[in-house]
């Protein structure tokens, strides 16, 4: 029976954030904001690995039975999430910073998450 039966969205989308929060401080990423909130946009992870900061949209789903987590970011979803980076940029100092925009994707089948990465979903 897996972990995540009968738990509720939130504590979902909850479990696949931590689990991408591990799974990037593993690869070498710091992360410097979670849930950043601005102008009635939130971002779900904000990281930095080298010299990118990249701009993260956490997707989590108990199974992969209607498609995809990553085939929930649409269009509007991205333009969202470009606006708060531009603001998030604008706050902070990353002049010499490359940006990027990713997705994770979490798929809770038992009790360990399968993560996939995409680097450069999308582009501003």
């Amino acid at each position: 029976m897996s972990d995540w039966i009968g738990k509720t969205k939130t504590s979902i989308g909850a479990g696949g954030e931590q689990a991408a929060v591990d799974y990037l401080q593993k690869n070498g990423y710091e992360i410097l904001k979670k849930n950043y909130r601005t102008c009635g946009v939130e971002i779900d992870l904000v990281a930095k690995k080298d010299d990118t900061v990249c701009f993260i949209e956490v997707k989590t789903r108990g199974s992969e039975d209607f498609g995809l987590p990553e085939e929930y970011v649409d269009f509007r979803k991205r333009k969202r999430i470009i606006r708060g980076a531009r603001v998030f940029l604008a706050r902070k100092t990353y002049a010499d910073a490359r940006v990027r925009f990713d997705i994770i994707s979490v798929v809770h089948q038992g009790k360990n998450p399968t993560i996939h990465h995409i680097e450069d979903a999308f582009e501003a």
